[in-house]
């Protein structure tokens, strides 16, 4: 690897970080704007130039997006690892998000869908390859400017979170649904036209890719792909010639895939990688730790669905003669976020290690069902008529924020911690493969609340984050012993045969 000229300077951030951080910061701003309005202009009527969705649909819709954005990170990191290089892919991925942007821009269905798959499959290109492209500046022995490096993009992404739903909020709910998509497409383009410009000061480091597949490899997967695409396009054409197609199908679909390929993927990892007793311990820890994440990213993702229309709808968003947008709400979390972190950051701290992954996972959860229960009193309150105060929803998001500032960064580092050493390189993927699992659970809750959620949604949602804390809390002794250093037994070598490629 050559790393480029700037990296030696003691103190100042190289110009390559740069580049990444801004390339990072505005893919965020174009994701969290386009998430900020999605749900709200899939249920608008077509009148007004939205979707005209029934809100069970909508939300199904929303959770199938967000599910697969998240898996789509792993045919996207292999892309970059195997055929293009993180350089190329990172780059690839951030056009095909504008070009999805823009195609929302356009005011037909058939583009807003299209312009949704486009923005998913960027995202997953772009995401995984930029964060390797970041750690490989950055050497075995430099983890501590590695976790530096990620805390100063932690930042920048909530900084995004928060102001890009003003400006496509603004934009989408009192100009025109797709300004607001347009409004993020630009965004991105900011991020593309800078990261071009910015790409030589790479170096050689992610330009070629550090496993390339060779002619059969390549061979076999495009096979595959090809005999999937043939199969899906001969049922949609079916479905379509049979007058039965709608679009339910195709988000019924995207969530069955969600839901069952991180998990044919975590068991085909078991099983063709030879593992000691010690190992299969703590993988079977990690089983619980990714369905955790799971889970609270069900939660996180009734923010951007089921709460932003319960903020639309049933909300006092009136301040003088300002009707505050309602996607405006979803600055909420990541303004909670950037004031708690330092805060839970000064906790972990003062307790010098003392608090185990479980006790964490249980407190984050516990909060995320706290928030639930409010919010099942405020549905409550809301169906006797009239508009409740914002408070309650700001109540609710304020808890979410917590959680995630407590859950987040705990599910990724027991992820290190407890995947086997024969891929540890893909827990980072399984983790976001995982978090997928949470937008198909999403997707499934939307579908099977008929008509709007009311107070029982909110409290079985309340319910089953409670159950999950308790239950890791009365199971922290366990999943302690299992990440435990006295647990681990040194990995014998495996052939090239046993270790699957990414």
């Amino acid at each position: 690897m050559t790393a480029p000229s700037g990296t030696s300077k003691p103190h100042v951030r190289p110009r390559w970080f740069t580049t990444l951080f801004l390339t990072d910061m505005w893919e965020r701003f174009s994701f969290f704007g386009m998430q900020a309005i999605l749900i709200l202009f899939a249920v608008a009527p077509t009148s007004q130039g939205g979707l005209g969705l029934s809100q069970p649909t909508a939300v199904a819709l929303y959770g199938a997006y967000v599910g697969l954005l998240f898996v789509l990170s792993m045919p996207g990191g292999w892309l970059g690892d195997r055929v293009l290089g993180e350089q190329r892919a990172t780059l690839y991925g951030g056009i095909v998000i504008a070009l999805g942007h823009y195609m929302m821009l356009l005011p037909t269905q058939a583009t807003a869908y299209l312009g949704l798959v486009m923005i998913a499959a960027g995202t997953g290109l772009l995401k995984p390859n930029m964060l390797a492209l970041l750690g490989r500046f950055y050497g075995p022995d430099e983890s501590a400017k590695r976790e530096a490096a990620l805390a100063i993009f932690y930042v920048g992404i909530q900084v995004s979170a928060l102001l890009a739903p003003l400006v496509t909020g603004f934009l989408g709910e009192r100009v025109d649904w797709h300004i607001g998509f347009g409004a993020a497409g630009l965004g991105m383009t900011f991020g593309v036209i800078q990261y071009a410009v910015g790409v030589r000061r790479f170096g050689d480091t992610g330009r070629r890719a550090a496993h390339p597949a060779n002619a059969g490899e390549l061979r076999t997967v495009a096979r595959r792909v090809g005999v999937v695409a043939a199969v899906l396009g001969v049922l949609l054409t079916v479905d379509v010639l049979a007058g039965t197609f709608t679009i339910m199908h195709v988000i019924a679909l995207v969530g069955i895939v969600t839901l069952v390929s991180p998990f044919v993927y975590f068991s085909a990892l078991t099983r063709r990688t030879r593992l000691s007793r010690a190992e299969r311990r703590r993988l079977s820890a990690f089983r619980w730790v990714l369905l955790a994440a799971a889970l609270f990213w069900m939660f996180v993702i009734q923010a951007g669905s089921t709460l932003s229309l319960f903020a639309q709808r049933h909300t006092s968003r009136t301040v003088g003669d300002f009707l505050i947008p309602a996607s405006w709400f979803q600055s909420a979390i990541p303004f909670f976020i950037l004031v708690t972190a330092p805060l839970f950051a000064w906790l972990w701290l003062r307790g010098g290690g003392s608090t185990g992954v479980a006790v964490k996972i249980s407190v984050g959860h516990g909060l995320v069902g706290v928030g639930f229960v409010v919010m099942s009193l405020s549905a409550a309150v809301a169906a006797e008529g009239g508009r409740v105060s914002p408070l309650w929803l700001l109540f609710v998001l304020f808890t979410l924020a917590c959680g995630e500032v407590i859950l987040g960064p705990t599910a990724l580092s027991a992820a290190v911690d407890l995947a086997p050493a024969a891929f540890t390189g893909r827990t980072m993927a399984l983790y976001w493969m995982f978090a997928g699992v949470g937008g198909g659970l999403g997707s499934l809750l939307g579908r099977l609340a008929s008509g709007e959620p009311g107070p029982f949604y909110y409290l079985g949602l309340a319910l089953l984050a409670l159950v999950t804390a308790a239950g890791f809390a009365l199971a922290r002794r366990r999943l302690a012993e299992a990440i435990a250093p006295s647990a681990r037994e040194p990995v014998p070598p495996s052939r090239p045969s046993e270790v699957p490629s990414a």
